[in-house]
């Protein structure tokens, strides 16, 4: 399972990831070839490379997620997370998703973390 986080992902809840799950595959955009870029491309980038994205982004992102469902365009998995969640909450939230989920579970799924 491969996790993308936008630019305004916080970088501590990444590092929550890495210090209880340090072969955890988490990758920021702006590491990538696609740094800079605007949500739509981020989610096809994310679609193509068979990664989760991570966002705080909730009202945007999940607009562009539901346009390119209705337009048929490739959609990845996505993880909303409203920024005033506790973090620790989001990184038990992504830690029991790792450890429970097969890959390929969350393709083509949108949800808030944590789960509800």
């Amino acid at each position: 399972m491969k996790f993308l986080a936008d630019e305004n992902f916080n970088n501590d809840i990444m590092r929550g990831i890495w210090r209880r799950l340090p072969d955890a595959d988490m990758t920021r955009v702006q590491d990538t070839i696609i740094a800079e870029a605007d949500d739509d491309t981020v989610l096809e980038y994310a679609a193509e490379h068979d990664y989760i994205v991570l966002t705080h982004d909730v009202s945007t992102l999940r607009g562009i997620y539901y346009n390119r469902l209705g337009a048929g365009l490739g959609v990845p998995g996505v993880f909303l997370v409203v920024n005033q969640t506790p973090i620790a909450e989001v990184i038990d939230a992504l830690e029991f998703i790792i450890l429970a989920s097969e890959p390929g579970e969350w393709a083509g799924k949108i949800a808030y973390l944590p789960l509800r």
